[in-house]
């Protein structure tokens, strides 16, 4: 299964950007012996000032056909790293090809675009920058890739 991250806005080169195409580098060789992988990250920009409404349409267009949607949201799910790893098992185990999770804007999320993902996830209650949310996911991508893997790289 290849997992995708939609992200509304630019990441410009530096140390978040390096982070995260680290993380998913790892998280390609380490997934692609348990069927996962990674399908890069796709960035939409609203430069029209839509708001949120024309971010979820961006977004929605770059969602892959068929693929299940995920997206983060501070009002969604806190879970720890295996728990996180056992859905991502779930997922791909359905024989879904694309799992998508989506970013919005600085504004959040479209109620919308919202209510159609198969899941909402939290990094917790404390407000986290656009492209540290970025580095975060691909860390968590790995770490469940690491931990379904039974790599010693995540240690609970």
């Amino acid at each position: 299964m290849k997992v995708h991250i939609c992200a509304v806005g630019r990441l410009r080169p530096g140390p978040e950007a390096s982070l995260i195409d680290d993380y998913l580098s790892r998280f390609d060789r380490t997934g692609r012996q348990i069927g996962l992988s990674t399908g890069g990250v796709m960035e939409v920009e609203d430069r029209k000032g839509g708001g949120m409404a024309a971010e979820a349409a961006l977004l929605d267009r770059a969602v892959p056909n068929g693929a299940v949607l995920w997206v983060l949201d501070e009002r969604g799910a806190q879970m720890t790293s295996p728990d996180f790893a056992a859905r991502l098992a779930v997922q791909r185990d359905s024989g879904r090809g694309d799992l998508t999770i989506a970013i919005g804007g600085a504004n959040g999320l479209d109620p919308g675009l919202r209510a159609r993902a198969a899941l909402a996830i939290s990094f917790g209650p404390m407000v986290w920058p656009h492209m540290l949310a970025r580095v975060m996911l691909a860390e968590q991508l790995y770490r469940a890739a690491s931990i379904l893997a039974g790599s010693p790289y995540h240690r609970a």
